[in-house]
C-alpha cells in the first residue's frame, strides 16, 4: 500500500486542534477551531473527498483515534464519504497504553511501530492513509516511509502549537504533483520526498546564475 499522509496546516505550520476550540487543549492551547472560517466551499469538499476515495486502511495516533472516534462514529449518513471509510474501513491505531480499540475495524499497534508499518505497506492495493497523528508522522518522517504529503494551508497565524516538522526534522527536498488553492484561500499541495539538495548563487560575466550540487 502506498502511505499518505494527510494535514491541515496554518501559514506558521501549526497542525493543532484545526476543527473545535476545545479539539486539543494540550500544552495551553488556545486557538483550536482556526480551519472552519475556510472550509464553506466546494473546493475544500472536492479535494477531502479525493483523499478518501483512494483508502484502504487507515493509520492514526492515539489522540487523532481518540477524537476521530468521538465525533466520526456519530456520523451515520450513507451520503458522507468521510464517515462511510472511517467507520467501515480497517483502522490501526499506534498506542503504547492502549489495550483495545472500542472503534470497530480497529486494532492496536505497539511495539516496534515502523517495523509494523513497513508490514502494512507490503499489502496490495489502495492507500494506507494517516490523519493528524502529529507524532506519528514525525516518526513515519524520520523513518523515510512517507510516500506521499498532502497538505493544505490556510491564511491563518496562531503562533504556538504542535507543528508538523520542527528542527530536529531531518532534511528532505520534495517534487510537487499536484496543486489548487480553494475559493476561500486555502493552498493545497501535493508532494513527494526527495533527496535534499542545496545549491549557491554566482556571478559569471556579469550575469547571475545558480549552482545547484
Amino acid at each position: 500500500m502506498k502511505l499518505t499522509v494527510h494535514e491541515f496546516l496554518t501559514l506558521d505550520g501549526v497542525m493543532q486542534g484545526p476543527g473545535a476550540p476545545g479539539e486539543d487543549t494540550s500544552g495551553g492551547f488556545e486557538r483550536g477551531g482556526w480551519q472552519v472560517p475556510y472550509t464553506e466551499d466546494e473546493d475544500f469538499g472536492r479535494i477531502v473527498g479525493g483523499w478518501f476515495e483512494q483508502v484502504a486502511e487507515f493509520l492514526l495516533g492515539r489522540s487523532t483515534y481518540d477524537m476521530m472516534y468521538a465525533y466520526w462514529s456519530q456520523v451515520t449518513d450513507p451520503g458522507d464519504i468521510v464517515a462511510a471509510k472511517l467507520n467501515g474501513l480497517p483502522k490501526h491505531i499506534v498506542s503504547a497504553t492502549l489495550a483495545d480499540a472500542e472503534w470497530q475495524n480497529s486494532v492496536v499497534i505497539g511495539g516496534d511501530v515502523v517495523g509494523r508499518v513497513q508490514e502494512l505497506k507490503k499489502r496490495p492495493g489502495g492507500e494506507l492513509q494517516v490523519h493528524g497523528s502529529w507524532q506519528l508522522v514525525r516518526t513515519l518522517h524520520e523513518a523515510g516511509l512517507i510516500d506521499e504529503y498532502r497538505l493544505m494551508v490556510f491564511p491563518v497565524v496562531v503562533g504556538p502549537g504542535k507543528r508538523l516538522f520542527d528542527a530536529h526534522s531531518p532534511a528532505s527536498g520534495f517534487t510537487l504533483v499536484d496543486s489548487a488553492v480553494t475559493g476561500s484561500g486555502a493552498v493545497y499541495q501535493v508532494l513527494r520526498p526527495t533527496v535534499f539538495r542545496a545549491g549557491r548563487y554566482l556571478v559569471e560575466g556579469g550575469r547571475e546564475v545558480s549552482e545547484v550540487g
